[in-house]
């Protein structure tokens, strides 16, 4: 089964991965990657290089970043290949883990819905 997790930091904080950080990182992705626990993990760029296209009643707008409303925004993520929720989460524990006491870091775990699971799955 395949899960998502989001990485969710305060992009106002201004925090930036140092050197502990990036190689304890790296050392954790290979592993999983490896093992194939990790499927896909990429960080995003901040939300001023974004755009946000939302469609209200039929009519299509987009905004460009930053967007200020938002005080949590999703940093990055990781597609986990785990047979359950509770391994996802194991694994998802792990990456926070690395962060260390420095950082406030909060992530969300959501199966991914996809046509082998079944539309019963789809939206529980």
């Amino acid at each position: 089964m395949r899960f998502l997790s989001m990485v969710r930091i305060n992009e106002a904080s201004g925090q930036k991965p140092d050197e502990r950080l990036m190689k304890e990182m790296g050392k954790l992705v290979e592993e999983m990657t490896r093992s194939g626990a990790l499927v896909s993990t990429a960080g995003l760029t901040p939300t001023r290089e974004g755009k946000r296209v939302r469609s209200q009643h039929g009519k299509i707008s987009v905004t460009d970043g930053p967007f200020i409303e938002s005080k949590e925004v999703v940093g990055g993520y990781a597609i986990l290949e785990a047979p359950s929720m509770k391994e996802a989460i194991e694994m998802t524990r792990r990456f926070v883990a690395v962060h260390g006491e420095d950082w406030n870091v909060e992530c969300e775990v959501r199966p991914l819905a996809s046509p082998e699971m079944g539309a019963a799955h789809q939206g529980k």
